[in-house]
Order: structure tokens, then C-alpha cells, then sequence
């Protein structure tokens, strides 16, 4: 499916502390096209999933945890894939809009769109494949199923109603508690998180930094299991990181580099921000802290 739009919007960000230092650099490219997909499986149980995470752990913004809906996606054969529902849902509103609705709801934040990670896991069979859309690339890397080595407690937790277990593990530079549902026989669970004998339905790491809890359940489910086809950078894991990370400190200037133009950037008086395009310490670490290595 496609839909040749020709509306672009880049949005601009600062976020500061009380001290005045810059934490955050936020830049929303809006760009409603929708690539084509391809159907690579039909699901059949889905679940959603609470997804929050912290954007500063020195605690100096007031707002310094975001969060987004997750689905994650069953399908015959071990296959999954877990993306943010906002974006699916901004998917299906695009294809079914006009461009002047799309310019309206674009202007009022109706599009704004959440998450652009996506993991499949045994897709293809025993990898996982990352996709995600930095600015306007799209980077896709495949890895082997991770081996998480849980270790079982005797902690028991009640989630959306269910009995759960509780696992740990040390997981690329987090320490991991995930609470299973052996109810639900799905070895699967949110992120690139899975192996226990029952679905994950909440974890969450030492440090509260990262956290992901089911709150919803749809046990018979047939909606298509897509990927977009559009041309990724094949990349690695650490490429990826390195790629994140650029973005993240400096998304003006990756802006630039890319091409795409040139951001200006003004304080609340409408001044330019001399330092706009230098780049930033970040107040927070990534998900997978061995990134570095």
C-alpha cells in the first residue's frame, strides 16, 4: 500500500533544566507516506503493552519518563514482532485521509507518531531483526536470537488479572525482572525479552529506567504481521548505537549532514540559539548499556 503525499514537517525541540543546560534535542520529521508493507505472516494473539522509559536520570527535567503503546504480534512457527500501536494506528488514519485532512490533523498534533523501533524475533527463522527510522533513514540489523539465561525465583505477582512468575537475568548491561504467565504458553514477551516458559507479561530493569507491563489481550487475533519495504541501511547493532547516538546529541546537525536542509532554532523570544547545533551530553543511557563496547 502507498499513498505519494507531499506534505513535510520538521518540528523543533529544547528541553532545559532550571540551570538553563540543554538535555534533550528533539526534531519530529513529519512525513505522511506510507511505505509499502509486505505481509510476512498472519498473527494469532496479540498483546499490548505499557512501554516507559526515562529521559533523565539525573531527575532535572519535571517530565523525565516517556512512554508509548506497544503491540506485540504472535504468529505460527515462534515468529513475532513488537512496534508501537500509535504508529499503526497513524498508518491506517493516513491511508484512509485526504491530503487536506492530513495537512489539518498534522497542524492540530493528531499524527504525532510514537516509537519507530520494531523487533522481530525468528524473522528471519532463529535471528532477531531490528528496523527503526532515525531522521529519514532507515536501519535495519539482524542478530541471533538472544540466549537470556533466566534464573527462576520464588516471587509470584498477580498482572491484568493473571498468576506470575518471576524471572531474572543480566542482559547487555542491565540487570532484568520479568514476570511470566505460564497460563499464557508463549515464550515470548515485549522488546527483545523471551525464553521463559510462559509470556512476559511485565519487566522492567534494576534501575527503573526501563519498564514494560501487558495491559491488554486479544487471544484470537488475524491481523497481518507486516514489514515496511523501504530501502534500510543494513547495519549492525553497534553501528546502530553509534547511529542513535549521533542523531541524539545533535539531531540538527544529522539533519544537515543527511541533506535535508537546515534547522533554525529559536529561544521563546524568537532569538537564534547560537549553540543549537553543538552537540550534548546525553542525561540518560540506552537500553542496551554494552552498546559502547
Amino acid at each position: 500500500m502507498k499513498k505519494t503525499l507531499i506534505i513535510v514537517l520538521a518540528i523543533a525541540a529544547m528541553s532545559a533544566s532550571v540551570s538553563g543546560k540543554v538535555l534533550r534535542r528533539q526534531l519530529s520529521i513529519f512525513q505522511p507516506t506510507v511505505p509499502e508493507t509486505e505481509t510476512i505472516a498472519k498473527e494469532t494473539m496479540e498483546f499490548v503493552y505499557d512501554y516507559k522509559w526515562c529521559v533523565d536520570t539525573t531527575a532535572q527535567l519535571k517530565d523525565d519518563y516517556d512512554s508509548d503503546r506497544m503491540l506485540l504480534q504472535i504468529a505460527p512457527g515462534g515468529l513475532s514482532k513488537f512496534s508501537s500501536y500509535k504508529n499503526l494506528t497513524v498508518d491506517s488514519l493516513l491511508m484512509r485521509s485526504t491530503q487536506e485532512q492530513i495537512a489539518a490533523a498534522a497542524i492540530d498534533g493528531k499524527l504525532s507518531t510514537g516509537e519507530f523501533m520494531t523487533i522481530f524475533k525468528n524473522y528471519p527463522e532463529g535471528k532477531l531483526t531490528h528496523t527503526e527510522k532515525i531522521c529519514t533513514d532507515w536501519l535495519r540489523y539482524d542478530e541471533e536470537m538472544p540466549a537470556l539465561g533466566w534464573t527462576l525465583t520464588d516471587s509470584v505477582a498477580d498482572v491484568l488479572g493473571y498468576a506470575c512468575r518471576t524471572a531474572v537475568c543480566d542482559f547487555r548491561g542491565r540487570r532484568w525482572t520479568a514476570l511470566f504467565c505460564e497460563d499464557i504458553p508463549v515464550m515470548d514477551g515485549p522488546w527483545k525479552l523471551c525464553g521463559l516458559p510462559g509470556l512476559i507479561m511485565k519487566a522492567y530493569d534494576d534501575d527503573g529506567h526501563y519498564a514494560f507491563e501487558c495491559i491488554g489481550i486479544k487471544s484470537a487475533a488475524d491481523r497481518p504481521v507486516t514489514i515496511y519495504q523501504v530501502p534500510y541501511i543494513n547495519t549492525s547493532r553497534k553501528k546502530y548505537y553509534d547511529t542513535k547516538h549521533r542523531w541524539d546529541i545533535n539531531p540538527y546537525a544529522y539533519y544537515e549532514a543527511a541533506g535535508q536542509g537546515h534547522i533554525t532554532v529559536s529561544d521563546e523570544d524568537g532569538n537564534p540559539v547560537p549553540d543549537a547545533y553543538d552537540p550534548i551530553d546525553l542525561p540518560y543511557d540506552y537500553i542496551e548499556r554494552d552498546w559502547k563496547k
